[in-house]
C-alpha cells in the first residue's frame, strides 16, 4: 500500500513486480487529491499550477496535495509521484522521492531516486566480500572540503573485515571502490560533468559503519520527535547530529578512484541535441 499517517492513498495491484517497478493506484474515496506539476528534482514548474486526479499526464510529475476526511485541507505531503500508467481509468503513480531530499554541490541536483538507482547497481559488486550485502545506506553533500563530494554511509551484513587501515590495497579496498565508481557511473550527466570536466566536485566516498548504526541514527531521529511507527530510514541526511551519529561509527573510508565518463552532448547542424 501507499499511505502515511495522513491518509491512506493507495494499493499496488501487481505485488509480484520488482520493487524498481512498483506503482500505486490511488484510492479515490480515501480523500481528495490534487497535484502541483515540478520537475523531477521536485522545483514547480508554475507556481500555483494545480490539476486534479483526472487531468494528470502520463510520464509527468506531481507533488501530491490532499484534503482529507479527518480536517487537513489542501495538505502537501511532501511526496513526489510520477504518473506511470492507467488501470482502466485510474491514474497509476510510482514514488519517486521526497520533495526536497537531494544532494547538490554545484550545479548537479541527485533525487533520491537517481541515488537509489546507482546504489542498486553497485551493491551487487560486494559478491567477493564473502556475502556482505547492503542493509542500510543513506548519504550526505560534504562541502567542508574543497572541491565538495558525496558521502555514502553503508551498513554491510554481515561485516567484511576491515583492518584499521582500511584495507584500501587489499580485496575489500578494491571492491569498496569499484562500489565508489560504480554509484558515479550510475548518477545523471550533470554529475558527471562535474567530476570529470570542470572538477568542481571531488572523488564520491563510501565510509562503511559499524552494525547498529542506522539502529542509532533512528533512536536519534525518534529522540528528535520522529513516530518510531512511522520511521523510514532517511536517503539524504543535513542535519549535523545525524552525520556526528554515524561518523562515529565508521569503520572504512573508501574513495572513487575513476573519472566517470561524461561527453559533451552532440549539436547538430540545426542546432538541435543528438
Amino acid at each position: 500500500m501507499y499511505a502515511s499517517s495522513e491518509s491512506y492513498f493507495g494499493i499496488n495491484l501487481r505485488p509480484l513486480d520488482r520493487p524498481e517497478d512498483v506503482a500505486y493506484t490511488l484510492l479515490p474515496n480515501m480523500c481528495y487529491y490534487e497535484f502541483i506539476k515540478v520537475e523531477k528534482d521536485g522545483e514547480e514548474v508554475r507556481e500555483g499550477e494545480v490539476v486534479d486526479l483526472v487531468d494528470v499526464e502520463v510520464g509527468g510529475y506531481y507533488e501530491l496535495v490532499v484534503t482529507t476526511f479527518t480536517g487537513l485541507y489542501r495538505y502537501r505531503v511532501g511526496d513526489i509521484l510520477q504518473v506511470s500508467g492507467f488501470h482502466n481509468a485510474a491514474p497509476q503513480f510510482r514514488f519517486v522521492h521526497r520533495r526536497n531530499v537531494v544532494l547538490s554541490v554545484d550545479t548537479d541536483k541527485t533525487s533520491e531516486d537517481d541515488l537509489l538507482r546507482a546504489v542498486t547497481a553497485a551493491k551487487r559488486l560486494l559478491a567477493p566480500l564473502g556475502g556482505a550485502i547492503l542493509s542500510e545506506y543513506t548519504a550526505y553533500a560534504d562541502t567542508a572540503t574543497i572541491p565538495g563530494h558525496y558521502v555514502l554511509f553503508w551498513e554491510l551484513t554481515p561485516p567484511p573485515a576491515l583492518p584499521s587501515s582500511s584495507d584500501e590495497d587489499g580485496d575489500v579496498g578494491r571492491v569498496m571502490s569499484a562500489c565508489c565508481a560504480a554509484v558515479e557511473a550510475g548518477l545523471d550527466a550533470v554529475y558527471r560533468r562535474c567530476r570529470s570536466r570542470d572538477r568542481s566536485v571531488g572523488p564520491l566516498e563510501i565510509r562503511v559503519v559499524a552494525p547498529g548504526a542506522f539502529d542509532a541514527l533512528m533512536d536519534l531521529c525518534v529522540s528528535h520527535g520522529s513516530s518510531v511507527n512511522q520511521y523510514k530510514t532517511p536517503r539524504c541526511i543535513k542535519h549535523p547530529d545525524a552525520i556526528a551519529v554515524l561518523e562515529a561509527r565508521v569503520v572504512g573510508r573508501f574513495f572513487s578512484d575513476v573519472v566517470p565518463h561524461w561527453e559533451p552532448m552532440k549539436v547538430d547542424a540545426a542546432g538541435d541535441g543528438a
